[in-house]
């Protein structure tokens, strides 16, 4: 077959356009070589071994040979509950835009257009049901830049969603489904966990419906930058669940079956790592969407460091300055024309308390300034060249990144 040089053009630019949209598109696609043993399965189907804790803290011990154990009751109380999340979206064919290059376009024809200006785009994600009359919580990610999703319920019901809120600084969306009578999680409390304790994850990974994977608390308090997304405002919950795409949006339980975290797939390269938004977090900017339709973040504009002698000289030699201390939580940063800078905080300052409060690291911070409201005044005693001052800063709405 012999081709004209115009269309081994077209062809050339599919492979070549085509691998970096794979590349785009790999944010909401399910990976098909994922190792299946970093799964750890649990199905609802099948009971494990005959375990269950022997007290709250889950404490595995025997049950006398009746085949349920505790991971088996949570997932019985929860899973009628967790749902999977199909979502479409239109995004711009890079292959289109390249053909709008002047050369390209001689090439081609003026006149001829072969490639559609959109591509769909699809994705699978998990959410769980807050509501009997059906509002959801998942992730923003999974349903970003769409307004109605499909919803599959695990008696197998599929109803449309409409997206009601995204909130892209915490990765929270709500959605809203026409249903009654609706079977609903339960939520726990995320403040007082502890490395060690046992930890569930429900969801549909690798489109896989319906499975449950168990692990353990591995951290609290990750910070955004720690966990590699330094655009999010959340302390992360750390577990060796496996999370993998398409749990986004489930539920992280603990051993009584009580949501503890919203799973997020954020990190594609996580090898024996997840990550959970804390449910308060969640909980709280799900209220915040389904009243309003969106959140405002309190904002001062600073960039921070938690202190150690090794750190002191990193970040005394990329900022140039001259910190003294060797423990604290130093501002790297003023963010011009913030609340931080009008209110006179400057780089180099180490923050001692907030509001009265002493802080050691910049994750209590962020949650101190988060649990205030855009327009509050925060009084933030520093340590300047050895000497201790206080700044009132006015906090500002998080601006919108566009």
């Amino acid at each position: 077959m012999k081709l004209s040089l115009k269309q081994l053009g077209v062809y050339v630019l599919l492979l070549v356009f085509g691998g970096g949209a794979g590349l785009f598109g790999s944010r909401y696609l399910l990976p098909q070589n994922r190792s299946f043993q970093q799964l750890r399965n649990v199905t609802m189907a099948s009971p494990p071994e005959s375990v269950v804790p022997n007290s709250s803290s889950g404490v595995i011990g025997a049950t006398g040979g009746d085949n349920v154990n505790f991971i088996a009751t949570a997932v019985q109380k929860v899973g009628p509950a967790v749902v999977r999340i199909n979502a479409t979206r239109k995004v711009a064919n890079p292959i289109s835009d390249a053909l709008k290059n002047p050369l390209l376009r001689r090439f081609f024809g003026e006149d001829e257009q072969p490639i559609p200006q959109e591509r769909i785009e699809r994705g699978t994600g998990s959410g769980f049901i807050l509501s009997e009359d059906g509002e959801l919580l998942t992730n923003a990610h999974v349903v970003a830049d769409t307004d109605t999703v499909q919803v599959t319920l695990k008696d197998g019901r599929s109803l449309e969603g409409k997206v009601v809120g995204v909130d892209s600084v915490t990765d929270v969306a709500v959605v809203k489904i026409k249903a009654n009578d609706l079977p609903t999680v339960k939520l726990g409390n995320s403040q007082n966990l502890i490395p060690g304790q046992w930890a569930i994850a429900i969801g549909n990974p690798l489109g896989l419906d319906n499975t449950v994977t168990i692990g353990i608390i591995s951290a609290t308090d990750r910070t955004s930058t720690q966990v590699g997304v330094p655009d999010k405002r959340v302390s992360f919950i750390q577990t060796d669940a496996a999370i993998n795409p398409g749990n986004s949006g489930g539920p992280l339980l603990n051993a009584q079956g009580e949501v503890i975290g919203v799973n997020t797939a954020i990190r594609a390269d996580a090898q024996g790592l997840g990550f959970a938004i804390p449910i308060e977090t969640a909980a709280r900017i799900a209220n915040e969407l389904f009243t309003k339709g969106r959140v405002e973040h309190p904002f001062l504009g600073i960039d921070m460091a938690d202190l150690s002698p090794i750190k002191k000289q990193q970040i005394n030699q990329e900022n140039q300055l001259n910190i003294q201390q060797e423990a604290g939580i130093v501002i790297k940063g003023v963010t011009d024309d913030s609340p931080a800078k009008r209110g006179g905080l400057l780089p180099g300052d180490v923050i001692q308390k907030v509001n009265g409060k002493p802080v050691k690291t910049s994750a209590q911070v962020q949650k101190l300034v988060e649990s205030s409201k855009v327009g509050d005044i925060l009084a933030l005693e520093v340590n300047r060249s050895g000497k201790i001052q206080t700044f009132k800063v006015q906090s500002a709405a998080y601006p919108e990144r566009k």
